[in-house]
């Protein structure tokens, strides 16, 4: 293998060749903001908050698609880059909801991290803001585009699993948003619900239904456990708070397989004693409950089980 030498932040590292400068810099504990950014995606370079400065080059490139190269100085926070973040995120501020106290998603927000961190009040950048519905005709997931940020990481790990490819990009300009074939609903579409882009969304703009009022992300322990109602092994979270389970939520999927949404509420039905609603499918357009001996393909044993739970 081939190794790089590079200066990050006035420091000489090494990395192998073919690295991005972002993941250079996590390699050696250098922090880099991302919105748009995850490991198992393709980088897409869409949020830009991860610029830095490159000795040599005219602007502030994205350090998530950017290669690190023999002899490379890079800055990653000095006052220019800085400055440049803070305004990247004053744009995002402007056009989302500031509803953070009652938010889902407060505490485990990375644009409220972010902000909070860069002193960004949403008070520069002021004009016309999204009012679009919020989505709640499904028992899943709850869909708020106004907390949208475009990042695209939803619809690229949707597009991840050849057979969905559920959501896209749609409009241009103020009126771009996430959608899906024909800008139906979820419940009218070929969702399902197997809440990959639950898990990659960095803001409140898509929620695991079953987590809602139910606890803050500093109230709730996360405990990660490998499912196994299919040989592929995708991992979830069990969710506790006061020493009680309260939700199972999806985390990632194993390499090349999808999530799936027995295998997400079927967990729920293992680990979570207090569930006691039985679980809802999509039928011809509408949900319907079924009984968890017919969701889960155990015959009487599930019911049986079920009541003892009671």
């Amino acid at each position: 293998m081939e190794w790089l030498t590079l200066s990050i932040d006035g420091r000489e590292v090494s990395v192998p060749k073919g690295t991005t400068v972002l993941e250079a810099c996590r390699m050696h504990d250098i922090t880099i903001p991302t919105l748009c950014h995850a490991p198992e995606l393709t980088p897409a370079g869409a949020c830009r908050l991860c610029v830095v400065q490159i000795e040599g080059m005219r602007n502030l490139p994205p350090s998530c698609v950017t290669q690190a190269t023999q002899g490379m100085v890079v800055h990653t926070q000095n006052e220019k880059v800085r400055k440049a973040r803070k305004t990247i995120l004053e744009l995002l501020v402007a056009n989302h909801p500031l509803d953070c106290m009652t938010c889902q998603k407060m505490g485990d927000c990375s644009l409220a991290e972010y902000a909070y961190e860069y002193g960004v009040k949403g008070e520069i950048y002021r004009g016309e803001r999204r009012r679009l519905p919020i989505e709640d005709s499904n028992p899943y997931i709850l869909r708020d585009l106004n907390k949208c940020i475009l990042c695209g990481k939803c619809v690229a790990t949707c597009e991840a699993v050849a057979e969905r490819s559920v959501i896209g990009f749609v409009n241009r300009g103020f009126h771009a948003k996430v959608a899906t074939f024909m800008d139906t609903d979820l419940k009218d579409s070929t969702c399902v619900y197997c809440n990959r882009c639950v898990a990659v969304c960095p803001v409140g703009a898509l929620i695991d239904k079953n987590t809602l009022g139910k606890g803050r992300a500093w109230e709730v322990r996360k405990e990660e456990v490998i499912c196994t109602f299919c040989e592929a092994g995708c991992k979830f979270e069990i969710n506790s708070k006061d020493g009680k389970v309260i939700a199972v939520t999806a985390k990632s999927a194993s390499s090349g397989r999808p999530l799936c949404l027995k295998g997400r509420i079927g967990s729920d039905f293992r680990y979570n004693p207090e569930r006691k609603e039985k679980p809802f499918v999509n039928k011809d357009g509408e949900f319907v409950q079924i009984t968890w001996a017919e969701f889960l393909g155990l015959g009487d044993i599930a019911e049986k089980l079920a009541l003892l739970a009671e």
